[in-house]
């Protein structure tokens, strides 16, 4: 049983899918950090501060000045702008990965276009000046005849 489990372990495709979680899980971090430290902020700045999230309908009885007042108390909210927020949250998230994927598309393109450039070969004669040749050397051989 140790023998299968170590088998089962050295396997390619559960070793690259323990490196993919490892890199979604930094590449995660770095998208976070992006939208949360350099894209929010500029996006507070533009809005005046805006934030939905207090944004919501009483569905329940009572007066509340916040939605975690409403909800600590038990009464049923609809919160629209906890979704709005989301919503927005993940366009921007989406954004930044469409920026990093691009990105990281770009170079790898670069490095496989350097890889198959092709050497610069010595051109050889065109279709048609060998044929032209060939015309020649039988006009030639029909002359000598």
């Amino acid at each position: 049983m140790w023998q299968e489990f170590k088998d089962f372990i050295a396997r390619g495709n559960v070793m690259d899918m323990a490196v993919g979680i490892i890199i979604g899980a930094a590449f995660t971090a770095i998208v976070t950090s992006v939208v949360e430290d350099l894209i929010n902020p500029i996006i507070g700045i533009i809005t005046g501060g805006v934030d939905f999230s207090n944004q919501f309908v009483l569905l329940g009885e009572g007066e509340f000045a916040s939605l975690a007042a409403a909800q600590d108390a038990g009464v049923a909210t609809f919160a629209y702008g906890s979704f709005i927020n989301a919503v927005i949250n993940f366009l921007i998230i989406a954004f930044v990965v469409f920026l990093l994927v691009k990105g990281v598309n770009r170079i790898k393109e670069s490095v496989a276009e350097k890889e198959e450039a092709p050497e610069l070969e010595p051109k050889g004669p065109t279709q048609e000046e060998l044929l032209a040749e060939i015309r020649d050397l039988l006009a030639k051989d029909q002359a000598a005849a």
